[in-house]
Parts: C-alpha cells; sequence; structure tokens
C-alpha cells in the first residue's frame, strides 16, 4: 500500500502534467494540500520545519524525483520531464519505485553512501535533503512577497519597473508611455542614445490578473516594422495559444511573464541606478550550496 510521501509526489506530478508541464512548486504544493485526501496524522507539524507533514513529504519526494530525472527544478519553477510522465504510468508504487531505482543510481555515480530513500515505508530525508528542501521554501516565500509587492502596483508603476529593467540592461527608453489612451506601445527602447543601431524594440506592457493572448500579440506584431522587435510583458502570463503564436510570427516578440520579470529583474539588479532600485528594493541573502544540489 502506498504511504503518504509516494501519494504526494504522484499527485504532484500529475497536476504538473495536466497544466501544461511546468509550475510554480507553491502553487503545485498548494493544489495537492486542496485536493488530495490527507489523514489527520499527514497534516500534523513536522518540527524540523514547521511545515505539515504532507507537505514535507512532498518536498523531500521531490528532490528524489529530480535525482532519477523525472523533474527539473529552476528557481521555484518545477517541469515534469519525459522520463517523468511515462514514470507516471505505472501508477503510485510504480512510480515510487521508479523514484527510487533513480535515486540510487544518481547515488551511486555521486559515490554516495549516506543517503537514503526507501519504498513501502515513509521516506527519512538526510540532512542534505533537510537544506535543500528548506532552501526552496525560503526561495518560494521571497518569489511570493516580490510577487505581492508588484500586484499592489498600479499599471503605469509596473510600467516604469519594465522600463527601468530595460536601462539596466543597458538599453536606452526614449519614450515610456504617459497616462492616457492606450496607444499600443508603452516603452521604445534602442540599442544607442540615438536609434540608429537595429533592432529598435516596442514593448506593450500588461499588468493584470488576466492571460495575455493572441489578439494582443498579434496587435503588437502589426506596429513592428523592418527595424523592430517587440516585448510583450503580460504579468498575468499569457495562453498557451498566445505563446505559439508568438513563436511563428515573421517578426521576433519576445513574451515575459512575472517569473521572467522578476527574473530578470534580479540578474540585473546591480546595474540599476539606485533611484530605479527604490522600484523594487531588494536585499540578497546567501546560503551555503548543498553538495551535488
Amino acid at each position: 500500500m502506498a504511504n503518504l510521501s509516494e501519494i504526494v509526489i504522484y499527485e504532484a506530478l500529475k497536476i504538473i502534467q495536466k497544466n501544461g508541464g511546468t509550475m510554480r512548486g507553491s502553487e503545485v504544493s498548494k493544489i495537492v494540500g486542496e485536493t488530495v485526501q490527507i489523514d489527520e496524522e499527514g497534516r500534523k507539524i513536522y518540527e524540523k520545519n514547521g511545515n505539515p507533514r504532507w507537505w514535507s513529504a512532498l518536498q523531500f519526494r521531490s528532490i528524489g524525483a529530480v535525482k532519477a530525472g523525472f523533474l527539473v527544478k529552476k528557481k521555484g519553477i518545477w517541469s515534469i520531464t519525459t522520463e517523468g510522465e511515462n514514470a507516471l504510468t505505472q501508477g503510485v508504487e510504480g512510480l515510487a519505485r521508479s523514484i527510487h531505482e533513480g535515486y540510487q543510481n544518481w547515488r551511486a555515480g555521486q559515490n554516495r553512501n549516506d543517503l537514503n530513500i526507501g519504498i513501502q515505508e515513509e521516506y527519512k530525508p538526510s540532512s542534505e535533503d533537510e537544506q535543500i528542501a528548506t532552501l526552496e521554501q525560503i526561495e518560494d516565500k521571497a518569489h511570493e512577497g516580490i510577487k505581492a509587492f508588484l500586484d499592489s502596483k498600479n499599471p503605469y508603476e509596473f510600467q516604469d519597473i519594465v522600463a527601468a529593467l530595460l536601462r539596466g540592461m543597458g538599453y536606452h527608453t526614449p519614450f515610456v508611455a504617459p497616462k492616457g489612451p492606450d496607444g499600443g506601445v508603452d516603452i521604445v527602447a534602442y540599442r544607442d542614445p540615438l536609434g540608429t543601431i537595429n533592432p529598435r524594440i516596442k514593448v506593450q506592457v500588461k499588468h493584470r490578473e488576466s492571460k495575455s493572448g493572441s489578439p494582443e500579440i498579434t496587435q503588437l506584431h502589426g506596429l513592428l516594422q523592418a527595424d523592430a522587435v517587440g516585448i510583450f510583458v503580460s504579468s498575468g502570463g499569457f495562453t498557451s495559444d498566445a505563446i505559439i503564436h508568438a513563436r511563428n510570427l515573421a517578426r521576433h516578440i519576445e513574451l515575459i511573464d512575472l517569473d521572467r520579470l522578476i527574473e530578470l529583474w534580479v540578474q540585473f539588479y546591480d546595474k540599476l541606478k539606485d533611484e530605479e532600485k527604490t522600484l523594487l528594493p531588494l536585499t540578497p541573502i546567501y546560503f551555503l550550496t548543498p553538495e551535488n544540489q
């Protein structure tokens, strides 16, 4: 009979697969907690991290899934691999066996004898697993805090953040749309101060909860001349049709959702002017990277 950790990792991978193959880990955990029947024991607090046992079991088992090659984690984003999708077809206990085998193969390749992942019993995390799970939790909380800050901004404040990011990336922004009717292009960016070097960049910014769709991508594409490329920033993300549509257009349009915007802001934060950093202020915190993460 499958145990708690085996059930929650199975359901988590199914949720990711159902939602296009890639999701933020915190969202996956939230859905698992809301949809999976978890008994009283599973909802008890795990003393070492202050979270419910089921949540901790999912985080620890997901580490095994990563080592087995079934799951990829990057900056809080979880993506199921083709191998992971194939392993799902084996059912809960079959997936658990495959994770166990893949993890053991990884461990053998690392010449590690101090890590343990069991099957048919509750997973006993190593100290390294505890460290990785704690670090991922802190990263998720940091991301949620940044996201909440951005959500609180009005469309023009959000637009100013996008313009500041472009300047931090080395572009010049001679035009940032003032308040008023939407003219289709919110920011114009050049690679040099006079705009003599191609390509010129036209940016559309949408700050809202709903996803941007294909018609809006088409509208921006219609504003691009032969020497221009487009950037579409949407805090609500994009529909799957919009993503496919953008890939097939004659002129390039780069799609940037909120996760990508945050990632770029962190990457280029040191390049921003001090007054621009105040638009989305960050504080770096450093942790020892777990071995072989």
